[in-house]
């Protein structure tokens, strides 16, 4: 299971973590709580300046940084006109740029990273396996799902291995993702001495902060080996993706998780590594865990490619919400592309709107979706927003014989982005999620062969037909979309 439902689930963790009616008042409470949460009225999220096109002659909207800091600002100027050359005639790169920096500076675009880019679970595994074997000093490790299974299992032998062997290892796992994995499982690995950290714990006797929200959630799947190398995306240590997309596992009884995972993770080696460790190290902090042992968690860094990367991550218990902007800036000024992979799509009036008008205009809209999923509620919520997009010129697909799970973007073929974070109102309100924006040509290429690999495995959704759909499956659209936002 990947998405949980948090009604469902949290019940269900109260239930097991706690008794009698205090358990379901703290529920009710922090569900209600959550429902305040609202997203940002992207009108009048930028400053109007930052919606004009610079000269040619203004210095370029955007810094660049290396491992060593900020670069010269004619060195600056060189890289921004090489990337502008690669968008061809296109103003969308130096707009989107100048807009990004309007709203978010937290976390800047480092030069001179190497991706590899990884496509389902057992590519992912395998590389993962690989850096953690190798890794000397330390290795964080931040993940929604633990589950307890052979993938599992092979995870903890690994880091309980490299523990021994004086490597520290932390980790931080949800309490509702993990919900199902045995309180022995963690208990191993904290006996030998690995530090672990409970997001936001189910039972609130366990908790250590006084703000705490049962329905905000840590959906974010990072792992960093000796800071210098990262990995995230949307896979989370399941045995769900022990086969890859084209095969079929036989270790479940259900559809969903025998036609295997469809999912995506990137790979970072290089300078931009610090920002994602950055990340891990707010998040332990912010949920008040042990003191860390002393380790080198911010090595010298050396270019190892020639990747523009930024890391983005939003948090769960703050009103800012980046991700959600940044996308609605790159979706707002698109000119000629959009492709989104997404595994779990409730879109909220804003992100429909943009999609939308940018269809209208003459963007090539192109949505790839699952066509089984884990979470009933959260598939027949989306597809009630078919009609809409449908109507405006978006062309949807449902991918066939594999539970999708990506969590994509590329956009007029040279702005791209690889994380955890879904287009529904749960990633973008209640979660903490992180995210990667590459910018630059080459990785957009890449990126753009995959969606159409994942496009020739998908059917389309003719709209006339989509029209005569069952009022069946109209009724359960209906009934779905009254909890999208919990979702």
């Amino acid at each position: 299971m990947q998405n949980p439902s948090m009604l469902g689930d949290a019940f269900r963790g109260f239930r097991m973590s706690s008794s009698g009616t205090l358990g379901y008042m703290a529920l009710c409470g922090n569900i209600l709580v959550s429902a305040c949460a609202t997203l940002p009225d992207t009108t009048q999220v930028l400053p109007d300046k930052a919606h004009a096109t610079p000269d040619k002659k203004t210095r370029p909207p955007v810094e660049f940084e290396t491992a060593r800091g900020p670069v010269a600002p004619s060195r600056n100027t060189a890289i921004f006109n090489e990337l502008k050359r690669e968008a061809g005639h296109l103003d969308i790169l130096q707009k989107h740029l100048a807009l990004e920096e309007a709203v978010y500076r937290d976390s800047p675009l480092v030069l001179g990273n190497r991706l590899v880019l990884l496509q389902d679970g057992p590519a992912t595994y395998k590389a993962m396996f690989a850096a953690i074997r190798g890794a000397r000093d330390h290795i964080n490790l931040e993940t929604y799902i633990f589950e307890d299974g052979e993938i599992g299992d092979e995870f903890a032998r690994l880091l309980l291995e490299k523990q021994a062997a004086g490597v520290q290892v932390n980790i931080i796992y949800d309490s509702v993702g993990c919900i199902d994995t045995p309180k022995e499982f963690f208990d191993r690995l904290r006996n030998a001495g690995i530090q672990t950290l409970e997001f936001n714990p189910i039972n609130p006797a366990n908790v250590k902060k006084p703000e705490w929200i049962l329905n905000n959630r840590d959906h974010r799947k990072l792992l960093v080996v000796d800071g210098k190398t990262a990995f995230l995306g949307g896979i989370n240590i399941s045995e769900s993706y022990s086969s890859g997309s084209f095969s079929h596992s036989k270790k479940k009884k259900d559809a969903a998780a025998e036609a295997g995972w469809r999912d995506t993770h990137l790979q970072i080696d290089g300078p931009v590594v610090a920002e994602f460790q950055k990340y891990f190290l707010d998040t332990w902090a912010r949920q008040h865990g042990p003191s860390l042992a002393s380790r080198k968690y911010f090595p010298r860094l050396q270019a190892q490619g020639d990747a523009i990367v930024r890391a983005i991550g939003s948090e769960s218990d703050s009103e800012d919400r980046p991700i959600y902007r940044t996308l609605l800036s790159a979706i707002g000024h698109a000119e000629r592309k959009i492709y989104l992979t997404n595994a779990y799509f409730v879109p909220d009036p804003q992100l429909r709107q943009a999609l939308a008008d940018a269809a209208r205009r003459g963007v090539d809209v192109q949505i790839i979706l699952p066509s089984k999923t884990d979470s009933w509620a959260v598939f027949h919520a989306g597809r009630s927003h078919y009609d809409e997009l449908l109507g405006a010129g978006v062309m949807l697909y449902e991918r066939r014989d594999a539970v999708l799970h990506s969590k994509t973007a590329t956009i007029d073929g040279v702005w791209s982005t690889i994380g955890s974070t879904n287009l529904d109102w749960r990633s973008f309100l209640h979660n903490d999620e992180l995210n990667a924006v590459i910018l630059g040509a080459d990785f957009a290429r890449q990126m753009e062969a995959m969606f159409a690999q994942d496009r020739d495995a998908s059917d389309l959704v003719d709209h006339e037909q989509w029209k005569r759909r069952s009022l069946f499956l109209r009724l359960q659209e209906w009934l779905a979309r009254r909890f999208e936002y919990w979702l």
